[in-house]
């Protein structure tokens, strides 16, 4: 469910355009589109941090699995993230539709971007803005963090596995899920950290395409 609401606000709008060969979205289409895809990207995050956890308990503390990834602790987890991804959406909604728009309507991207449209703002405020994105960038770095150092155990204790199945296994479980969380950390940091003066409009179409498509297909 995440991974289809994850695409399904922002590709489809894009696709209907290039059908109609239109390149128009609606200020309240506009809202919806950042609201919610704040929303997925964070619970899909979240989730993806709680997936690191579970596969260092299975690898690292298999004997107390059960006991760590119990039902309840799953559904606190789960809801955290849900919660989390409210929060995080709402903040920003608040923060960046409150800002008064004078710098023209184009937006250089397929969906509506944060750092799109702080391009478009002339309002001094803009800066309250520009502090959401770091704060959630940093939290977002905190997280990728915390998932390296979980799979650093992982892999120190992947090496102890006496037989070459169980290696593969182990790793098997672990990669594709490292790959997607790199990805999405790399280009989603590209695009929110990098200083609004450097302006590559090519490259932010394929990093946009990187962090919102890619990851929720491979997921």
């Amino acid at each position: 469910m995440i991974d289809l609401g994850f695409i399904f606000f922002t590709v489809p709008k894009s696709m209907v355009n290039s059908l109609l060969n239109t390149r128009s979205i609606s200020y309240s289409g506009c809202i919806a589109q950042v609201f919610l895809f704040i929303f997925f990207t964070a619970v899909d995050f979240g989730f993806l941090t709680i997936m690191a956890y579970d596969r260092y308990i299975v690898i690292c503390k298999s004997l107390h699995y059960e006991s760590r990834m119990n039902r309840r602790a799953c559904i606190e987890m789960a809801a955290s993230a849900w919660i989390s991804g409210i929060f995080c959406s709402a903040l920003h909604i608040g923060k960046i539709f409150v800002l008064i728009f004078c710098g023209g309507n184009i937006v250089d991207q397929f969906f509506c971007e944060i750092p799109q449209l702080l391009k478009l703002t002339c309002s001094d405020s803009y800066l309250n803005e520009v502090g959401v994105i770091a704060f959630f960038a940093c939290l977002s770095i905190s997280c990728f963090v915390l998932i390296i150092v979980s799979y650093g155990q992982i892999f120190t204790t992947m090496l102890r596995i006496p037989s070459e199945r169980g290696q593969h296994k182990a790793i098997s479980t672990c990669l594709p899920h490292l790959i997607v969380v790199s990805l999405f950390v790399c280009t989603g940091t590209f695009t929110y950290v990098k200083p609004p003066s450097i302006y590559l409009s090519g490259v932010d179409l394929v990093v946009g395409a990187l962090y919102s498509v890619v990851p929720p297909i491979m997921n």
